[in-house]
Formats: C-alpha cells, structure tokens, sequence
C-alpha cells in the first residue's frame, strides 16, 4: 500500500505539475499584465492588417472629434481608472467596452452610432489595461463593478439619464454582467453586445483548435489559474448563467463566420434571455470582432434602431 502512494505521488508530482506550471504560462500570456507596455493604447495585434486598419478607423474617428474629449478618471476597488469622454452635449451616453487585449483608443472605432444618434461617448481603460491600474483581467467578474462606477459618474457628475453599455467580446459579457446585477442602477438602460460569448472556456476553446495547439490538459488547468488567481469561474460561469437574470433592453450583433463566439452559442442565449426587449442581429461577413470593420453602414443602422427604441 505505502508503495501505491509514493507510486500515485510520483505520477502527481511529475505528471500533472509540469503541465500545471506549462498551463500557468498560458494564463499569464492571456490575462495577467506583467508590464505596462502590455494592453495599452497601441495596436495589440501590428501585424494584422485588418486590425491595423480598425485601428487606424478608430484613431481617425479619435482625431476629428478630439475638440469634445476630455480625460476623466474614477478611483474604484482602490484602482485608478482613466478613460476619455466625447461630449457631445447630450444627457444620454455609452461607455464602451473593448475586448481582452484593448484600451480606450481601440474603442473609438464604434463610436460614431453614438454620435450621429445624439449620444456622448465615454471609452475607458479597463482595469489592468491602458493608463489604469491593475494587473489581472478578470473577464469581468470584478470589472462590471467598475463600469457601474464609471456610469455613476456619467450621471452624478454630467448630468447624464440614460447610459447604454457597449461591449466587444469580454466587454460584452462585461456589459451583461453589469446590466443583469441587482446593483445595476436603473439608468443603465440596456447593453449591446458584440460577439458574446457563453463562457470564456469556450471561447479560449476554440481558440486552441483553430491554432492546432493541444486541449488536453492544458486548457483545464488553464481554467483552473484563472479561478485561483481572479476569483472567476470561467467554465460555469459567464453570460450563460447570468443571461437569466437580463431584464434590461439588449441588442445582440454577431456574425455568422465568427470562429471563437460561435453562433449557435449566442443564438441560444438569445434564446434564454428573458428580457422582453432583445433583437439578434446576424452579420455575414466579418470575424471575431470585426463586423463593423466588414459592415459599416449595416451596423450603424442597427445599432441607430436599438437606440431609438430605448
């Protein structure tokens, strides 16, 4: 019997722990910010020349409109959070929320619905991104707290009635978290999510197959990391167990050749949400965060005729 035990340790310890500590690399490279010139307010992705385009959009639209900006900036949790607000003389703003690798900068590209339907614009560093503090993403399990803060401002401080979120990908199961919390205040007035995603296991998931890089058993203790180090439960947890309590207004937009939010996975939470206000807007052509590059004008309109419902 003693031998069985030092057998079955030895496997442990030699076995499971070498790919344990290999799995703590992966999550370090996804969601820990180990320096300040990570996830800041330069291109993530250079080398893409799609995303360099986004980018370049978004600089622009940054550029034309830099007379309204202002920086402002929120201490919450103990962090400080910085972002820069468009305003453009409305009581009626988003703040929107950029994906994993993003800053506030990335998200000027999908301001201009905003604008053209009367609505500020807030973008903001997430905590662990751009110019806030932090070090770990959370997938926002603890940033949902800091949009609620940062629509508190919008409204305390500028007068603001009406807030809209505006999520990419983990911003956008960001957005939900915020909107189906019972701390959600009532002038958050509904969300628009951008390539949600049911869990982050999932998304990463499929992630891993499209790069033809091992599953087994990497992605598990991968999982397990975050849940170590972030708190977060990103295997059960997500916009698939807090859809259910989304009662506010929602405006799904995905597209159909998304790899990583697949669209049978959002069709079913469209399907599960038990808000009497939602739409799912299907988009034929674009990525993973990339259908407003591939659909301008059809995502405006969209995202115009949400708005003008609410």
């Amino acid at each position: 019997m003693e031998i069985a035990l030092w057998i079955l340790l030895a496997i442990l310890v030699f076995g499971i722990l070498p790919t344990f500590m290999m799995s703590f690399f992966i999550y370090r490279a996804l969601l820990l910010r180990t320096s300040k010139d990570i996830w800041d307010r330069d291109p993530s992705m250079p080398d893409d020349e799609e995303y360099v385009g986004l980018y370049k959009q978004a600089t622009e639209w940054g550029k034309q409109w830099s007379a309204f900006k202002k920086d402002v900036e929120i201490k919450n949790e103990g962090l400080r959070l910085y972002g820069e607000y468009f305003d453009f003389g409305s009581d009626r703003a988003v703040i929107i929320l950029p994906g994993r690798m993003e800053a506030c900068t990335y998200s000027y590209h999908y301001g201009e619905p905003y604008r053209k339907a009367g609505w500020n614009v807030l973008t903001i560093d997430n905590r662990a991104h751009g110019r806030s503090d932090g070090k770990v993403n959370s997938l926002g399990y603890k940033e949902y707290r800091d949009v609620i803060a940062w629509a508190k401002l919008l409204h305390d401080e500028y007068g603001i009635r009406s807030v809209v979120l505006h999520g990419i990908c983990i911003g956008a199961s960001c957005a939900l978290f915020a909107a189906a919390s019972k701390n959600c205040p009532d002038y958050i007035a509904g969300i628009v999510g951008d390539g949600m995603y049911q869990c982050f296991y999932d998304s990463c998931k499929n992630h891993m197959v499209k790069d033809k890089r091992p599953i087994y058993p990497f992605l598990m203790e991968t999982m397990l990391w975050i849940r170590l180090i972030s708190g977060a439960n990103a295997v059960t947890d997500g916009p698939k167990k807090r859809i259910y309590d989304m009662h506010k207004p929602i405006l799904f937009i995905h597209s159909r050749e998304d790899l990583f939010s697949t669209p049978e996975k959002v069709q079913q939470l469209y399907d599960r949400c038990p808000s009497e206000h939602k739409k799912l807007v299907w988009f034929d052509r674009g990525g993973h965060s990339r259908v407003r590059y591939n659909n301008p004008e059809l995502y405006d309109q969209t995202v115009s005729d949400f708005l003008a419902t609410l």
